[in-house]
């Protein structure tokens, strides 16, 4: 969203075609990011058996021309109201059957031409005032005005949103995507002055949204104890110092994994995908001292600490 705030200097090139690059790039850019839980990245399908890399940039590229023909709308039309509102929404629906005609009907992008074309018809509308917040604010005033041609559906996302009393998509996009402007676009920028590579700064604005957002794909899969594990461990991974670790939360290499006996069987419910981890028990070196002296003092791996950061730090447990 950020990248909008440069459309003052492309007035003199074709506004339209401007803001759809910006939309298509958006989508490959997020779709490539990696690596993020249960989706669609660089390593896989994560827990989406119908979707892959490929079929997401496909999908990405087949929407050109529906950001563009969105963003030409709201450039001509130059005003919020129901008119503008039905084109978009005409725009939306044609735009959606040539993305399900490159992808033979899996449903790829649904939601982000929803989101990203009350967007870049928001950014056409006012292209001189592109911060974030104004842009989004323009887009929540398109998003309140109903559609008459809609169609009443009866997706997975309704059906949430009925059963859990959830806003969702449609009502997030109403207040003005609260979630990305108030926790995403902040932790970018955060995660990038605090030294994070572009790669990480975008995996904590993932997290920092996945963190309160009432997710209604989770919802759908996995119901509240998903949406909970969910926005819990993105937060656990935030307070850690986010994807690119404090070096006190960072793996520690160099140890040899021994098996591990068991009896019985383990299962993984709710699509989970397992990681590896170790923790061994067998540390000498660790006998006869106290938890507070272990923090204080610190050792090969971890730097010592003051014994009252270290107090405060146990406090916690």
């Amino acid at each position: 969203m950020n990248a909008i705030a440069n459309l003052a200097a492309m007035l003199r090139a074709d506004l339209g075609e401007c803001l759809a690059d910006l939309a298509v790039d958006s989508l490959i850019d997020e779709a490539e990011l990696s690596p993020k839980p249960a989706l669609v990245d660089r390593r896989g399908n994560g827990a989406h058996a119908d979707l892959h890399l490929g079929l997401m940039q496909a999908s990405a590229l087949s929407l050109w021309p529906c950001f563009k023909e969105m963003a030409d709308a709201a450039q001509r039309h130059g005003r919020i109201d129901a008119r503008l509102r039905g084109v978009l929404g005409q725009l939306g629906r044609d735009g959606e059957a040539a993305m399900l005609r490159t992808t033979e009907g899996v449903n790829t992008h649904r939601g982000a031409i929803w989101a990203l074309g009350l967007l870049v018809a928001a950014a056409a509308l006012e292209p001189r005032r592109t911060q974030a917040g104004e842009v989004a604010a323009r887009a929540g005033r398109i998003a309140l005005l109903d559609d008459p041609a809609a169609a009443i559906g009866d997706s997975h996302g309704e059906r949430v949103r009925r059963r859990y009393g959830v806003g969702g998509a449609r009502e997030e996009a109403r207040l003005g995507f609260p979630r990305a402007v108030h926790h995403g676009l902040p932790q970018l920028w955060r995660s990038r002055e605090g030294g994070a590579g572009e790669q990480n700064a975008r995996l904590d604005a993932l997290l920092a949204i996945m963190s309160v957002l009432d997710d209604t794909c989770v919802l759908h899969r996995a119901g509240r104890v998903g949406l909970a594990a969910m926005q819990d461990g993105a937060r656990a991974v935030l307070a850690a110092g986010g994807s690119d670790p404090y070096v006190e939360h960072r793996p520690v290499s160099g140890v040899e994994v021994a098996p591990v006996r068991h009896e019985g069987r383990a299962k993984l419910g709710a699509r989970v995908r397992p990681g590896w981890f170790v923790q061994t028990h067998e540390h000498p070196e660790l006998i006869g001292r106290t938890l507070l002296e272990i923090l204080h003092r610190g050792d090969e791996h971890r730097a010592g600490m003051t014994r009252e950061t270290a107090s405060r730090a146990l406090d916690r447990y």
